[in-house]
């Protein structure tokens, strides 16, 4: 086999089997165990907030966020349009419409449309804001740091508390992201809205195989979130449950794996953050597209890297053409999501000014990102890339 660069594969440098196989040999590896326990603290402390739940997932996460900030079926939730569908989904599951918002220049939720949508398309009446054209009552915002890239969550939360919005960082592609100026100054990514969603999907910056983890404004709240995670179980002798709960739980053995990668976590994000510097430096003089930036103010984990490419150089050919050639060529690449509001499960959704999200879903690549990426691999995936325009494949 040839060379072969992938996209974003997981790093187990450390501890990880040695974690792995202690819980193993102890025989916990269900969702009850002391790793559980210690990756949660492990990750409060790291965020610097008093308490996190260990999920199943990102997805579970954001659904019991939704649950918890009291969304119920026939209110209107406000998302993005240009993000995985996962971040949307756990709409549905409460039986709650989404609303679907453009993004700005940095992927995430343009706030300018956000804010012209509740003023213009609601009303607030009794402390609530109403949509004008349905009566529908909006109870929350899903934000989501693209690739790592944190939102302008400071005109996002002036708005939030303005028309009394709930707001859930979808965090799960920016564990580490913060921010370094401004009003939320040393804040990271899922710590600044009522709740924040992680994901330790394989691909992330750092993986327990699946998982996620979840946190609150009110700690209190997190404990709830925990509860509902476990079957809402009241009386663990008699087996009384007062609410509806999900098996949302992490396992002890996914948690083994997670403690390994957070001592790594800082680690990670630097060399992210070095190999995106190289990336820069070697496609200054690109003709054929832009590698895009992170915020200013910023710190960001820079999980993925996205080249904004030049389409009309290609000589009438797709992303998919770019795509397969690449991978020909030994270079793993993907292009970013198909709108979700384009997708058959949404096309009855409103929404809102959509103008950036299709022109950047035509012409974003992403990029080989791994932590354990070579300076020589990133030289060979830049090589390869100029080599294909060049030729207009």
């Amino acid at each position: 086999m040839g060379r072969f660069v992938p996209l974003s594969i997981p790093n187990f440098e450390g501890n990880e089997r040695k974690y792995v196989d202690d819980a193993l040999d102890q025989g916990w590896v269900s969702t009850g165990g002391a790793y559980i326990t210690e990756l949660e603290e492990k990750l409060a402390e790291f965020l610097q907030v008093k308490k996190t739940a260990a999920v199943q997932s990102g997805t579970s996460a954001l659904h019991l966020s939704l649950i918890v900030c009291g969304v119920q079926p026939g209110d209107m939730v406000i998302v993005p349009t240009l993000t995985f569908i996962a971040a949307v989904n756990p709409v549905r599951y409460q039986f709650a419409e989404p609303v679907f918002m453009d993004c700005d220049d940095s992927l995430c939720m343009d706030p300018q449309k956000l804010r012209r949508f509740c003023e213009n398309e609601c009303v607030t009446e009794d402390g609530q804001l109403k949509h004008k054209a349905t009566g529908k009552t909006v109870k929350a915002i899903v934000v989501v740091h693209v690739f790592g890239n944190m939102a302008d969550m400071e005109a996002i939360m002036d708005i939030a508390q303005e028309f009394h919005l709930k707001v859930i960082e979808d965090a799960t592609e920016a564990l580490g992201t913060q921010y370094t100026k401004g009003r939320y100054a040393g804040k990271f990514a899922g710590t600044i809205g009522d709740f924040g969603a992680y994901s330790f999907n394989g691909n992330k910056i750092i993986t327990t195989g699946g998982g996620g983890a979840v946190t609150a404004k009110d700690p209190t709240e997190v404990e709830h979130l925990k509860y509902l995670s476990t079957q809402a179980k009241d009386d663990p002798h008699f087996y009384i449950h007062n609410e509806v709960g999900y098996n949302y739980r992490m396992t002890n053995l996914q948690a083994a794996l997670g403690v390994a990668q957070m001592e790594e976590l800082p680690e990670f994000i630097h060399r992210k953050q070095k190999n995106y510097g190289l990336y820069q430096q070697l496609l200054q003089e690109f003709s054929g597209g832009t590698l895009l930036s992170f915020r200013e103010g910023t710190s960001s984990n820079q999980w993925f890297y996205s080249l904004k490419l030049d389409m009309e150089k290609l000589q009438g050919k797709n992303m998919r053409d770019v795509i397969t050639t690449l991978q020909e060529r030994g270079v793993q690449t993907r292009a970013i999501w198909g709108l979700i509001h384009e997708q058959l499960p949404y096309q009855d959704a409103i929404a809102y000014e959509m103008e950036k999200a299709p022109y950047y879903s035509s012409c974003i690549l992403n990029i080989p990102s791994s932590t354990q990426i070579t300076d020589d691999d990133i030289r060979f995936v830049v090589e390869q890339i100029k080599v294909v325009f060049k030729s207009g494949i």
